[in-house]
């Protein structure tokens, strides 16, 4: 008994409740929503959102703060598909170097001011946002890239475990979400049992206990920064697959659903909490209501509604705990 009492205070377990007690009430009112067909789509159209959701939730627990994770992709996004069309013959491999090199420069420049000035990283991150976009928009002049390389189509529209639908066309789990599972699984191990990821939770619990324990904190930081940069990377090359153009304002503005995704999966906004699976399940959770609206043709503007209440929610829920805790703290007074 007391075993599913604790498995019902984690944060994961509730929201996969929850998930499942969504699905079954969508699922009797909509006969498309549980075919593999619509599956694997809503997968698919929220892969990015997911892969975003990664480098967030590693900022997050480190106790910082990143909204310019959008310009980073968006800057980066244009400039891979823009050198590949006029210097380089490549391919979807090398538009990931090209990509993560990209963002693993700007994300470190988020890092070195961040560190360097000790101000609140959303500050920072406000800026550099501003300042990333802005000197794209400015170069480009807002010029859309029609035209893509073939081999980003053929990423995309690569898919596994794929069958033929009732229309006679190929359908099946995506490439790019088996991706973002595995990268996924890839920053769960990292963070759950290696050295550097004890030190980002660390970080964000107390950056002068890390200290004090031997925790290098710039290079810490440095290295947050600079692998959400380069998630945010991956995620722009899967974006202009899945789209096949590239919009200069097409990502930024995506940041308050992701950052919503992570806090509803459990991530403390003050640092120290939060885990790679709570975060798949914000992700997944968001990704069933907003294709349960298209399906029951209820109007969009109610989703804007529901990423605001959860944000809302998550952080009241996320404060009383750490009240709670508080209270359970034992002081000591040591006569001297």
């Amino acid at each position: 008994m007391n075993i599913f009492m604790k498995l019902f205070k984690k944060r994961e377990t509730l929201l996969a409740f929850f998930i499942a007690v969504s699905v079954v009430v969508i699922a009797s009112f909509s006969d498309n929503f549980l075919s593999y067909d619509n599956i694997t789509n809503i997968l698919k159209s929220f892969t990015v959102t997911g892969i975003f959701s990664i480098g967030v939730l590693l900022v997050i627990i480190s106790g910082g703060m990143d909204v310019s994770f959008t310009a980073i992709a968006q800057v980066t996004q244009y400039i891979v598909v823009y050198v590949l069309l006029n210097f380089l013959t490549g391919n979807i491999y090398i538009a990931f170097v090209l990509a993560i090199a990209s963002g693993i420069v700007m994300g470190l420049l988020n890092g070195i001011l961040i560190y360097h000035y000790k101000m609140p990283a959303i500050i920072i991150t406000i800026a550099t946002q501003n300042m990333f976009y802005g000197i794209m928009y400015v170069i480009t002049r807002g010029k859309l890239l029609y035209e893509v390389p073939s081999f980003f189509w053929e990423f995309a529209d690569a898919k596994i475990f794929a069958v033929i639908n009732q229309n006679g066309a190929f359908t099946g789990l995506s490439v790019v979400t088996v991706l973002w599972f595995v990268m996924a699984l890839i920053f769960a191990i990292i963070l759950r049992y290696t050295i550097l990821g004890r030190s980002v939770y660390l970080i964000g619990c107390s950056q002068t206990a890390a200290e004090r324990v031997g925790v290098n904190i710039r290079n810490t930081i440095l290295f947050i920064y600079g692998v959400a940069g380069a998630i945010a990377a991956v995620g722009s090359i899967v974006h202009v697959s899945i789209v096949q153009t590239v919009i200069p304002n097409s990502i930024v503005g995506q940041e308050m659903q992701v950052i919503a995704a992570v806090v509803l999966g459990g991530a403390s906004i003050s640092g120290g909490k939060g885990s790679v699976l709570g975060t798949v399940l914000g992700v997944l959770l968001f990704a069933i209501l907003s294709n349960s609206l298209t399906l029951l043709r209820i109007s969009s503007y109610w989703y804007n509604v529901f990423i605001g209440s959860i944000i809302i929610g998550s952080v009241t829920i996320n404060a009383l705990r750490e009240i709670r805790q508080r209270k359970h703290i034992v002081r000591v007074n040591v006569a001297e």
